[in-house]
Formats: C-alpha cells, sequence, structure tokens
C-alpha cells in the first residue's frame, strides 16, 4: 500500500508516469525503506495506465460487491438487547457491592 499511495501522490503531483526512483524517493523522504520486489511489480502492473481510468473502474467494482446485507442489520438489534441484559447485570451487582463495602470497614476508616 505504501508504494501505491507514493505512486499516486506523484501522480497528483503531476507525474504521469513516475518511476521506480520516483517512488523511492518519496518513500525515503518520510523515513520508510521501500522493496524492491513489491516496487518492481507496482511499475509493471501500472506501466501505460491511466491512473484516474483504473480509480473509476475500481469504484464501479466496488458497487457491485455486496456489503452484508440483513446480516449487518441484524447485528446491532442483537447487540442492543444483549446491552440492555447486561446493562441490568451490571446494576444488580452494584447494589450488592455497596452493601459489602460498607459491612467491610465495621465503622473503621484505614486512616481513623
Amino acid at each position: 500500500m505504501k508504494h501505491l499511495a507514493a505512486y499516486l501522490l506523484l501522480g497528483l503531483a503531476g507525474n504521469t508516469s513516475p518511476s521506480a526512483a520516483d517512488i523511492k524517493g518519496v518513500l525515503e523522504s518520510v523515513g520508510i525503506d521501500a522493496d524492491e520486489e513489491r516496487l518492481e511489480k507496482l511499475i509493471s502492473e501500472l506501466e501505460g495506465k491511466d491512473i484516474q481510468e483504473l480509480i473509476a473502474e475500481g469504484s464501479t467494482k466496488l458497487a457491485s460487491v455486496p456489503a452484508g446485507g440483513a446480516a449487518v442489520a441484524a447485528a446491532p438489534a442483537a447487540a442492543a438487547a444483549g446491552g440492555a441484559a447486561a446493562a441490568e447485570e451490571k446494576k444488580e451487582e452494584k447494589k450488592e457491592e455497596k452493601e459489602e463495602e460498607s459491612d467491610e470497614d465495621m465503622g473503621f476508616g484505614l486512616f481513623d
């Protein structure tokens, strides 16, 4: 991802065909070492392609990916129901703890 981010930054800056040295320069400027293998693969995959067209194509592909549907919608309802039960249990525990605390010191404080 860091190599792609550097490539995109160079593209935004006006460099329509960034080289491996350009990308290394961007990464080294922020203290990141470039991975030669990944960098060469990125350059070979993106060579001669327009970044704006690739982004537009990727956006249409992402739009067609299902995002979970009913399972995702049911999760918050289940969490809310479970959360309400947990809240009731915590209230009961707190009441019990307060009673126990008052009996523990029997009227005497540690530094009294």
